[in-house]
């Protein structure tokens, strides 16, 4: 399935239209489709979450003034949401090798609408870097939106699938170094039971509430999925730190590319 798609006639068309626009305005590395799209619980309302890497010029970047090195929009066109936010090359590289797990998905992601001959030959320097300074990252990130659904009381389906989402994903990358994002997909892996349930009263809409049953037995459940995530931490096939072999690797393609487009 390609991400467009994913998406309905008229997200596809707000999509491809704002990226044009977009790609006017800086050079995209890639451009991924993130969110509930990317993680296998899309509804009719969801947003667009595109979430880019783009390359400034090297002159742009050694001048006395450089623009902003970064970019993010909220906009809505024709009732769609569109969620947009773009990294300069050098700030998501630097990223990547100290565990940014948001610069991981944006570069290997499956659901990409813009790519480019540049991402094809980053795409193979990029895996050696994996390392378990990623736990950090998810491990963060799924303590954050685990407060953010106790937040609501436990009644928002959305917060608690990117609860499971974000420890299931941290816990397979670890395992495997492999990475996969779709919920759906990392449901017979663990063994983790009900979550189609939870993915189907999310796909009644963004803010559509947990059953109060399926509430309570969540709050025990999570518990299992922080331990997971803990346990394959310890057990990861990854390096603890990104190989310096594969760090000046990527240093020798940046500087490559720099010089290529000044």
């Amino acid at each position: 399935m390609t991400p467009m798609t994913m998406l309905t006639p008229l997200q596809s068309r707000v999509a491809a239209e704002f990226l044009r626009a977009q790609s006017d305005e800086r050079r995209h590395l890639v451009v991924s489709l993130s969110g509930a799209h990317a993680y296998g619980f899309p509804s009719p309302d969801s947003d667009l979450d595109l979430k880019a890497v783009h390359i400034e010029p090297t002159s742009e970047l050694l001048a006395l003034e450089p623009r902003s090195r970064h970019k993010e929009l909220i906009t809505v066109i024709e009732g769609v949401e569109v969620d947009y936010s773009s990294n300069e090359l050098q700030f998501v590289l630097r990223g990547l090798v100290t565990g940014n797990g948001n610069f991981v998905e944006r570069l290997l992601g499956h659901l990409q609408p813009i790519g480019s001959k540049e991402l094809e030959s980053l795409r193979p320097l990029v895996r050696p870097l994996l390392s378990r300074r990623l736990y950090r990252h998810y491990q963060g990130f799924a303590r954050q939106q685990h407060r953010e659904w106790e937040a609501t009381q436990f009644s928002s389906a959305k917060r608690l699938l990117y609860v499971v989402r974000t420890t299931l994903t941290g816990t397979h990358l670890l395992l495997t170094g492999e990475l996969e994002t779709d919920v759906t997909k990392l449901v017979e892996p663990y063994g983790v039971a009900d979550v189609m349930a939870l993915v189907e009263a999310k796909t009644k809409g963004e803010k559509a509430p947990l059953p109060s049953e399926l509430s309570t037995l969540w709050r025990e459940r999570t518990k299992a999925l922080f331990t997971k995530l803990d346990e394959a931490k310890d057990q990861s096939v990854l390096p603890l730190d990104a190989p310096p072999k594969a760090v000046q690797a990527l240093d020798a393609w940046l500087l490559e590319l720099r010089r290529k487009l000044w």
